[in-house]
């Protein structure tokens, strides 16, 4: 391929003829379209025109097995939400500053090692007009706005007992909740009815796991603002849009390292909660609360 021909390639062939002999692993996001208010010139502001985004994220290479499991990859899903958050953070004149502040955002993920960024804007005549930029972690040292390099969330992650679940005011309690403006998780205990009981330690935790999944998806029938949610990517996701979550629990438990190893609900709901540097637990129900907590613990 020639350099013009190059220079005119789509983002993925730009960095695959870019690349090392060895080249890395790659995600791309193609021809993605948005509207946004954006450009330098007064006739375009406050018009919202069409930009398309096409971008190319060399990724870390991969040093233990996948096991299909999302949380061990980058997901397509921080591609689109830089692009957004970046665009909702203040309208700009230029798809430079924006291309650059999407590759910064990008590369903030520890897994992206070199990410490519072309935006054309398709509104303004019979072509579009855009730009392409390549930007590297090794030769390009990101400013970090904190330590995860966007900005935190601090959810209030709540307890509901049994009680409280089935209780013909959930819907109110609900509404009183997200009234803080906080993200909202809701956790669960086990449920009223019977379980299988082993007589085996390893087996009967994962048997009680699943029973507070089941509880889970109880919850989640009662309200439909619920979503019940397994894995760190998808606690995120739902959090970044607004979603109430309600989690279950057996996946972040069984493959934390240094994660809670009884399935007390209450002990459980109080690590997620300092997992995620809540804003707070609050328990709702007569249960105990074990003492130590690094998060601030509330009593409705």
């Amino acid at each position: 391929m020639s350099d013009i021909e190059l220079a005119f390639a789509h983002p993925e062939a730009r960095a695959e003829a870019s690349g090392t002999g060895n080249p890395r692993d790659r995600i791309s996001l193609r021809d993605h379209v948005v509207e946004a208010d954006i450009g330098a010139f007064q006739k375009e502001r406050g018009h919202k025109q069409r930009l398309r985004f096409n971008v190319v994220v060399e990724v870390r290479p991969v040093t233990e097995p996948l096991e299909d499991d999302v949380d061990r990859i980058l997901s397509y899903d921080k591609i689109t939400e830089a692009i957004a958050d970046e665009l909702a953070a203040e309208r700009l004149n230029l798809l430079e500053t924006l291309a650059e502040r999407v590759a910064e955002r990008i590369l903030l993920e520890p897994a992206a090692m070199r990410v490519f960024v072309r935006i054309e804007k398709l509104d303004v005549g019979p072509y579009a007009l855009g730009v392409e930029i390549a930007r590297s972690r090794a030769e390009r040292p990101v400013q970090r706005s904190g330590q995860d390099g966007l900005e935190a969330m601090h959810p209030l992650v709540v307890f509901l007992d049994n009680a409280a679940i089935h209780d013909a005011g959930l819907s109110n309690r609900l509404d009183g909740l997200l009234a803080e403006g906080l993200p909202l998780i809701l956790t669960v205990g086990l449920p009223d009815y019977p379980r299988a009981v082993t007589g085996h330690k390893p087996t009967q935790r994962r048997i009680d796991l699943l029973a507070i999944e089941q509880n889970a998806w109880t919850l989640a029938a009662r309200d439909a603002r619920c979503v019940v949610v397994a894995t760190r990517t998808e606690i995120d996701w739902a959090m970044r849009r607004g979603q109430t979550v309600v989690w279950a629990p057996s996946k972040l438990v069984l493959d934390a390292v240094d994660g809670p190893k009884g399935t007390d609900p209450v002990a459980l709901a109080l690590w997620l909660a300092e997992t995620l540097s809540a804003t707070a637990l609050a328990v709702h129900g007569e249960v105990a609360v074990p003492a130590g907590s690094r998060v601030p613990v509330r009593r409705r």
